[in-house]
């Protein structure tokens, strides 16, 4: 039982009372009247709160099955109101772990009806979290008191990488497949032999299949299509550099969407994808292999990872690669780097896969760095700062340069752009044959 505002305002009334009493009684008398008036109003407020009891609301909490890490995921209260109009106040318990666009939700409902309250959670770690109980308020018939009471609905919730970013980039990669594919077969872009058709006014001359032409008695062409089947191999570093928090995420995280996205187009794309997560040593591996069943098998095994604070020993990750895949593949290695002194060991060992590979370096940039070196500074401390924080990009420019040198495909994305820019030059490259 909590006072109404209604409630204070009575009692301050009751103050207001004893004050004119004591003007026209003694002090003993106006006091009397005074105790007597805040016991009548307490006294109600006991009973409305009591009267209110009977009539409490049903809520219903449900949430996504999934929730996606650094999304906006939608959590819909259903309440049911009984045989009298109310006034409710609701407070749900997401874990500490999960950012709300509103604590505290508030509505009327007029009796026997079902309405729906929605707030967005944005999960800011990946796991299994205790999602509270629900903590409600609601204003008596009478307006002096709140019920306050509990609805026991605690559950246990798992927080999954971007599921939601993997949902619309199967859509995307969907209608490529009927749209710019198909025109990318009409044209003859690939490698792999799909059919022949009339020769079309435009079409290359190389494309004439001169045998079939002679026995047709026509000009027929071939269609080419990129090449399936092909191995596309993830390397996901967990290790020190990857636990920096970018953009509200850790950096591993941005990492682990921009693997499953990949891991999805090469799917898509009849590839064979596998993973490896390493720090010092090799963490997880799963075998690359073909069909949509493999994204599920990559998202269980790789949804409970954690990042380390350990130095990651990209030697040994890469040779566990050679070891593991014999045949050649491209292989994408998800990680950061500071400069080329500091990454020394990521160039010497990345620069191994070429030629017999196909290496391709994709580090994850940082927005507020790249803003304060492009920020013209008007005091000494800013200016200390842009200068380091200019001095920071030129030494990883260096650093892909060398990478570049060594045959080696480089990518640098902000951590919120890095999947989709991610995607989009894996899907250049089949298109380019580059493998």
């Amino acid at each position: 039982m909590i006072p109404s505002k209604r409630t204070y305002l009575l009692l301050l009334l009751g103050s207001a009372i004893a004050l004119s009493t004591s003007i026209i009684w003694n002090v003993q008398t106006s006091i009397a009247i005074t105790l007597l008036f805040d016991a009548i109003v307490l006294g109600l407020m006991f009973v409305d709160s009591l009267r209110a009891k009977p009539h409490r609301v049903q809520i219903k909490r449900t949430l996504p099955p999934r929730l996606s890490i650094g999304r906006d995921n939608p959590v819909v209260l259903s309440i049911t109101s009984k045989n009298r109009p109310v006034e409710i106040q609701i407070c749900d318990r997401p874990p500490t772990e999960f950012k709300l666009t509103q604590r505290v939700l508030s509505t009327s409902l007029p009796s026997n009806t079902i309405t729906e309250l929605t707030y967005i959670v944005s999960p800011i770690k990946r796991g299994e979290f205790d999602y509270g109980d629900i903590q409600v308020r609601q204003l008596g018939n009478w307006g002096l008191s709140w019920d306050s009471f509990k609805i026991y609905c605690s559950r246990k919730v798992k927080v999954y990488p971007d599921l939601l970013g993997l949902k619309s980039l199967s859509i995307r990669l969907t209608l490529q497949s009927s749209g710019a594919l198909r025109k990318m077969r009409t044209l003859g872009i690939g490698t792999e032999f799909a059919e022949l058709r009339d020769y079309g006014k435009g079409d290359d001359l190389r494309l004439i299949d001169w045998k079939a032409t002679a026995r047709r008695d026509r000009p027929l062409v071939r269609v080419l299509e990129p090449e399936q089947e092909q191995t596309l191999i993830i390397l996901l570093d967990r290790g020190r550099l990857m636990t920096a928090q970018v953009g509200g995420l850790k950096r591993f995280d941005w990492g682990m969407n921009a693997t499953l996205s990949l891991a999805l187009a090469g799917l898509n794309r009849g590839d064979r994808v596998g993973v490896g997560v390493f720090d010092r040593q090799m963490h997880l591996w799963i075998q690359p292999q073909r069909g949509q069943h493999q994204l599920s098998h990559l998202i269980d095994r790789l949804t409970p990872i954690q990042p380390v604070l350990l130095e990651s020993d990209y030697m040994g990750a890469v040779t566990n690669v050679v070891q593991q895949q014999t045949r050649r593949a491209l292989v994408v290695l998800i990680t950061d780097i500071i400069d080329s002194t500091a990454s020394a060991e990521l160039l010497a060992a990345i620069g191994r896969l070429a030629p017999r590979y196909l290496p391709f370096c994709v580090t994850l940039g940082d927005r507020q760095v790249e803003e304060i070196a492009h920020t013209p500074t008007l005091d000494i401390t800013t200016t200390y700062t842009r200068a380091v924080a200019i001095d920071l990009l030129a030494q990883r420019q260096l650093a892909f340069a060398k990478l570049r040198q060594k045959g080696v495909l480089v990518l640098d994305a902000p951590c919120d752009r890095l999947s989709e820019q991610i995607v989009d030059r894996y899907l250049q490259l089949k298109a380019r044959n580059q493998l």
